[in-house]
């Protein structure tokens, strides 16, 4: 093997190259480094929410303040493998990322994720308690409902097993990238749990056979249900109250089995680039103004105390106080040690 030999530098060499530290050519290298700085990379779902996040908090709360945001549009299944495949890196390509709550669970056991300096976040003391936690910081939340057009569903839904009743087969939606969603609502309504997912397959089995239509985003549902392609499903009610507004016929009902609550939140990524520009963007999602715009246009609740709603809005996104009293929450550390076996099952059994 050939071995290089390097001179040691001589006394004048490294006199010039501590004053090369002063020249001009540096300086700008310097400048550079801190205009790339106001670089803030966000992974997150495409579509509306991708839009709305544009619309309602980067245009105001930090384009206008000189930060620079490039959107790394994509699902979340493809974002938390990159997030894992860059585990080991020093820099990772994103600051920040879009997560649901069970996405959150996932990567927090996955060892990817920053803890949350709240300290660092001027708008913390608003956040709702009980959605405040470790390792992310929540954005909207909604909660689990029937969603039908009443053309093709004549009579309201009440029950989560009214997706799998022979009567609507044919009829029925479900949207691919909520599979462990659906994965639960069919549990529940094949008398499992949220701890429980076994159920499930014999429930979704039934509806493959009684022809159910798979959709790959929530885009493609609303075009089902608005050309009548299909009319039940289950889904957000906020996205529900969304596509009330774009035109499409639907309305919604609260499953007497209770209510799945669905948070988005917000993570920081252990090896982001710009932390400073994480939290800024943390600091610019939980502007009371921002929420109320976001409940507005996409009809999700928000996680702020200071974010006051027009009473006919509120009536619209959010719950009665019974039906709060019904509101459930996944078991994260099941679905953490479940999640890739659903997975597999959905694509191949259910879907193939």
């Amino acid at each position: 093997m050939k071995k290089t030999h390097f001179a040691s530098p001589s006394r004048r060499a490294v006199l010039a190259g501590a004053a090369a530290l002063t020249t001009p050519a540096l300086w700008r290298a310097k400048g550079a480094f801190a205009e790339e700085s106001k670089k803030i990379v966000v992974g997150t779902w495409g579509g509306d929410y991708a839009n709305l996040l544009h619309k309602n908090i980067e245009i105001p709360f930090l384009e206008s303040k000189g930060w620079e945001v490039v959107q790394d549009t994509e699902s979340d299944a493809p974002r938390r493998a990159k997030m894992v495949a860059e585990k080991r890196l020093p820099r990772g390509t994103s600051d920040v990322q879009a997560l649901s709550d069970v996405n959150v669970a996932e990567m927090t056991a996955a060892g990817v994720l920053d803890k949350i300096d709240y300290s660092k976040l001027s708008r913390a003391p608003e956040i709702l308690p009980v959605l405040k936690s470790d390792y992310a910081v929540p954005h909207i939340y909604s909660g689990l409902v029937l969603v039908y057009n009443p053309k093709l569903i004549t009579t309201a839904p009440t029950s989560l097993n009214d997706l799998f009743d022979g009567k609507n087969a044919g009829k029925v939606g479900v949207i691919d990238i909520q599979y462990i969603y659906t994965v639960m609502a069919a549990a529940i309504a094949g008398g499992g749990s949220l701890n429980d997912f076994e159920p499930a397959k014999g429930k979704l089995a039934d509806l493959k056979k009684q022809g159910v239509k798979i959709y790959p985003t929530n885009e493609g549902m609303a075009q089902g249900l608005k050309t009548e392609e299909v009319g039940l499903c289950v889904m957000w009610k906020a996205r529900c109250v969304q596509w009330q507004k774009a035109g499409v016929p639907v309305d919604s009902a609260v499953p007497k089995e209770g209510i799945i609550a669905y948070q988005s939140l917000f993570s920081i990524p252990k090896n982001a680039p710009n932390k400073q520009g994480a939290y800024a963007y943390l600091d610019a999602l939980l502007q009371s103004q921002a929420q109320i715009n976001f409940a507005n246009d996409m009809g999700y609740n928000p996680t702020v105390s200071d974010a006051p709603l027009p009473e006919d809005l509120r009536k619209r996104i959010g719950f009665t106080d019974e039906e709060q009293k019904h509101l459930m929450t996944a078991d994260y550390t099941y679905v953490t040690q479940n999640d890739a076996k659903w997975k597999e099952w959905w694509d191949k059994d259910f879907k193939g």
